[in-house]
């Protein structure tokens, strides 16, 4: 594994929702009057230092990448000249306040919103909601659904795409009830309803995939075994295929689809292969030695071949999925919503034990995503960098001392009874959340290196 491959892209993710949310500080306490001292992506030693402005703020990189902060002129951490006192941090309305410290962790759901908003209009090719014959006694099978049905809502929403029916499901999962899912058979042309269980469901990560566990698989038609490419260098192309060849038979069994080409290679573990391929008009047999790639963490076998094209074919399976402008940017903002709603519920169920602590992901992990979702194509690196963010903004919403939540709950308190929380009591809760997040990182990391060690 190039390990550059996954620190480059968690950089990026990381300088990109740290900037973010620091500006969001920045921009607002500006417009409030209060003068930033610091400005700092990372903490610990400035590893780069500059000062701008009237105010001469000082921009600075640091050396300990994950996080950062703004500094304000505040009384309570130093010597506050008198003609400048009016601009100090702690000088301000509650209101003012309030603002300074939410608007972090809002820069954070306004970027998610930004992002989705960008990806709705450029639109993108997905997988329709076609289903396969749901496995018997399934909650799908249960519910009367059919090999070639398409799913067009759930609960009155509309699907347009397998990403989008997944989402719909994830959300109604948490409620462990029934959902209404409409449906057009194969060769209708009317929806039909059906109620679909979603009791047993869970959420948790060794579950897997929630659609699988209703019974809900892709519909995978039968793909004939043509070669349409192979990789330059890759061993297919070593061994002398071509482009055009047909599959017929691997170490003399029949292969009649895709499907089985991609299992008996995936199954060889790296042991050479005797394929005979179908050839103008002639049956050729080559040896091919698969090779051994990383994905998503295990050796997977490949020959570097893909399948010849078939557009009948791939208009029934794929979509575009697009939206206007103005639309798309309601479908931002509703998605970023109910990403933020589903997160704080999972916290919640985190915390009750109705979900386990291993579901928790530490940097190891998102640097993970960060590279897969990166190798996939700037489209997911995107969608990935608008998860995350949203992440980053619930995260420091939550009432913690030590992030903006804890603040923002002390001013809360402070709007009603009408005078500032003491400090003793806010020294002894940055103490406990200080804690708390020690906590919570170290478990973080426990899950990670479980998670490499365990595969």
């Amino acid at each position: 594994m190039n390990l550059f491959e996954y620190l480059i892209p968690f950089a990026i993710a990381l300088g990109v929702l740290i900037v973010f949310h620091e500006l969001g500080h920045y921009l607002v306490a500006r417009l409030c009057g209060v003068k930033v001292l610091r400005f700092s992506v990372g903490f610990g030693k400035p590893l780069f230092a500059r000062r701008f402005g009237a105010d001469g703020t000082e921009w600075a990189l640091a050396a300990f990448p994950l996080g950062g902060y703004v500094k304000m002129l505040d009384e309570r951490e130093g010597e506050v000249a008198p003609e400048e006192a009016h601009r100090a941090f702690n000088r301000q309305r509650v209101g003012k306040r309030f603002a300074i410290v939410a608007a972090g962790p809002l820069a954070n759901l306004l970027l998610a919103v930004v992002l989705y908003w960008g990806l709705f209009v450029h639109g993108s090719e997905e997988l329709k909601p076609l289903i396969e014959q749901p496995v018997a006694e399934s909650a799908a099978a249960r519910a009367g659904l059919r090999e070639g049905d398409t799913v067009v809502s759930v609960a009155g929403d509309e699907v347009r795409s397998w990403q989008e029916l997944r989402w719909a499901m994830l959300q109604h999962a948490l409620d462990g009830a029934q959902v209404g899912i409409g449906v057009i058979p194969e060769g209708g042309r009317n929806a039909e309803l059906r109620t679909l269980s979603l009791a047993g469901a869970s959420l948790e990560a060794e579950a897997g995939d929630v659609l699988d566990q209703l019974g809900l698989r892709p519909l995978r038609p039968a793909i004939a075994p043509v070669i349409g490419r192979l990789i330059d260098g890759a061993p297919a192309d070593r061994a002398g295929m071509r482009a055009g060849d047909r599959v017929v038979e691997i170490d003399g069994a029949a292969i009649g689809q895709w499907g089985e080409l991609v299992e008996r290679v995936v199954a060889s573990e790296g042991r050479p292969l005797v394929l005979r391929v179908a050839r103008d008009g002639e049956t050729v047999a080559l040896e091919v030695t698969p090779e051994l790639e990383e994905v998503g963490g295990r050796k997977v076998a490949r020959i570097g071949v893909a399948v010849a094209n078939d557009p009948g074919l791939r208009n029934r399976m794929f979509t575009t999925v697009r939206y206007g402008v103005v639309e798309a940017l309601g479908k931002a903002m509703r998605q970023t919503w109910e990403t933020s709603v589903l997160s704080v519920s999972v916290i919640g169920r985190m915390i009750v034990g109705d979900v386990s602590w291993k579901n928790l992901s530490g940097p190891v992990t998102i640097a993970d995503f960060a590279g897969q979702s990166a190798k996939m194509g700037v489209p997911h690196y995107l969608k990935f960098l608008a998860l995350i963010s949203i992440s980053l903004g619930v995260l420091n919403l939550l009432p913690i001392p030590v992030l903006d939540g804890g603040h923002l709950l002390y001013y809360l308190v402070e709007i009603v009874k009408g005078s500032p929380v003491p400090d003793r009591i806010m020294e002894i809760g940055q103490q406990v959340g200080l804690a708390l997040l020690v906590m919570l990182m170290a478990f973080a990391f426990y899950n990670d290196i479980n998670r490499l060690i365990s595969g």
